[in-house]
C-alpha cells in the first residue's frame, strides 16, 4: 500500500499530507510566504480622521465573497507626496496581505504616481491564485479611491475659499 501511495505522490507530483498527532492529515499550507507574512504581520494597520483634508479615503468592497478594504493615505500638501498610509480590512489572508502591501507600495510616491499601481503587479508580488484575484483589485480600487477622495476634499476646500496658505499668498 506505502508503495503505491510513494509511486503516485511521484507521478503526481503533489506535496505529502502532514499527520497531526491526533492522526488527523493536514493539508499543505497553500498560501505563498509573502502572504502569510503579510497576514501574520500586517503593516500600517489602523486609520486617520477622515475629516483631515491632508487625508484620502478610499473604502470598497466586493459582495461576493465579503471582504470590505478601507485603505488611507496622507498627503504632505506642498509636495503632493504620500507621506504615509494605513488600513483596515474585513475579509480573507489573501485580502489583508494585499492591503497591506498596498500601504507599502504608496508610502513616498506622488499621487500621479500610486494611480498606475495595477491589481496585477500587486497579485504577482503575492503570488495569488486566480481564484484570490479579486483582492489585488480591492486594493488597486481601494488606492484609487483614497486618491480621488483626497482630490475631491482639495478641490471642495479651494472653491470654499479655504484653500492652503500658499494658495491664498498666491492669489493676494
Amino acid at each position: 500500500m506505502m508503495r503505491i501511495a510513494a509511486s503516485a505522490k511521484r507521478l503526481l507530483r503533489t506535496p505529502s499530507l502532514e499527520v497531526s498527532p491526533l492522526g488527523v492529515r493536514v493539508l499543505p499550507r497553500l498560501y505563498h510566504e509573502r502572504v502569510v507574512d503579510h497576514y501574520d504581520n500586517p503593516r500600517n494597520v489602523g486609520s486617520f480622521d477622515k475629516n483631515d483634508p491632508t487625508v484620502g479615503t478610499g473604502l470598497v468592497g466586493a459582495p461576493a465573497c465579503g471582504d470590505v478594504m478601507k485603505l488611507q493615505i496622507k498627503v504632505d500638501e506642498k509636495t503632493g507626496k504620500i507621506v504615509d498610509a494605513r488600513f483596515k480590512t474585513f475579509g480573507c489572508g489573501s485580502a489583508i496581505a494585499s492591503s497591506s502591501v498596498a500601504t507599502e507600495w504608496v508610502k513616498g510616491k506622488q499621487m500621479e504616481e500610486v494611480l498606475s499601481i495595477k491589481n496585477t503587479e500587486i497579485a504577482k508580488h503575492l503570488s495569488l491564485p486566480p481564484v484570490k484575484l479579486h483582492c489585488s483589485m480591492l486594493a488597486e480600487d481601494a488606492i484609487k479611491a483614497a486618491v480621488k477622495d483626497y482630490e475631491a476634499k482639495r478641490a471642495s476646500a479651494t472653491t470654499d475659499g479655504q484653500g492652503t496658505t500658499s494658495e491664498k499668498t498666491a492669489t493676494a
